[in-house]
């Protein structure tokens, strides 16, 4: 009688085999793609502006002003006949721009604050909970407007108030998760080996932390292109002739009955671009939400 031959175990998947179950799923999204497919267009706009922009978004022609859109010009012309739809392009650099100056810092500096806080806890997470409670008690947008009249007009001004407010909401979602990862068996035994705390911070417990935040930095992006084209609509943000959506919204705003092409398609690229980032935050969120 022939003996039974044992049972291998199943291999647990390798990096690159989770990659690509990864990207399957990812695949498997059709909100996500879409997302995808909005954020690559809208950086090649951003890119390469002058590619894609049939006109000089400053050149000024008297003899076309206010005309409706046609062949010659897909989205109209302006109040000095500039060419609406170049200007509406070259706008996409200075948005997406926004996009990710207006809260990359933010969101370095909230993740190594959040992380360290969530570590060591103590006295500084006392600190940080009162900063936090006193920070979120003002609307966002007030204090950023607070911040920027106080800096004054302009594009980097606005990157500097936004990353010293928004900072702290990326800080107070780390520290959750960090507090929650240290909790693991994984965590303590790299304190039972003698692993350095900046070790087992930065190369243990951020890696596996740091999903949520970047779901939430995908959707802080489509808020901060609302936020500087708001800032550029009062006048805080951008500053005309500059290209940009929030001012071209401004420019056209008196002529809304009879031009109003003039804000409708900056607002229409708004739209479009913020909701390129929420797809992108909502699928990855689905994506990788840990399963029961």
């Amino acid at each position: 009688m022939t003996p039974a031959s044992p049972v291998s175990a199943p291999l647990p998947p390798t990096r690159t085999g989770r990659s690509r179950e990864l990207l399957r799923a990812a695949l498997a999204k059709p909100g996500l793609m879409v997302g995808v497919g909005i954020i690559a267009l809208s950086t090649l706009l951003a890119l390469f502006p002058g590619f894609f922009a049939p006109h000089d978004p400053n050149a000024i022609n008297v003899a076309a002003m206010r005309q409706p859109p046609s062949l010659a010009h897909p989205f109209g012309t302006d109040m000095l006949g500039r060419d609406a739809f170049s200007r509406v392009i070259w706008a996409y650099s200075v948005n997406m721009q926004m996009a990710v100056l207006a809260t990359v810092f933010a969101l370095v500096i909230g993740v190594v604050v959040g992380a360290l806080v969530g570590y060591y806890r103590g006295l500084a997470d006392i600190i940080f909970g009162r900063f936090v409670d006193a920070i979120i008690t003002f609307p966002f947008l007030v204090l950023v407007i607070a911040v920027v009249a106080v800096l004054g007009p302009g594009l980097v001004n606005m990157y500097i108030a936004i990353t010293l407010v928004g900072w702290v909401y990326y800080a107070r979602l780390m520290r959750a998760e960090i507090i929650s990862q240290k909790a693991s068996d994984y965590a303590a035994a790299g304190i039972v080996m003698g692993y350095s705390d900046l070790r087992i911070i930065f190369r243990h417990l951020l890696p596996n932390a740091i999903t949520p935040v970047i779901v939430y930095w995908m959707t802080d992006m489509a808020l901060a292109i609302l936020l500087g084209s708001s800032l550029g609509y009062l006048g805080l943000g951008a500053q005309p002739p500059q290209a940009e959506w929030g001012v071209l919204i401004a420019e056209g705003r008196n002529f809304v009955t009879t031009a109003w092409w003039l804000s409708l398609m900056p607002g229409i690229a708004i739209v479009l671009t913020g909701l390129g980032f929420s797809l992108i935050g909502d699928g990855l969120a689905d994506l990788l939400r840990p399963r029961g």
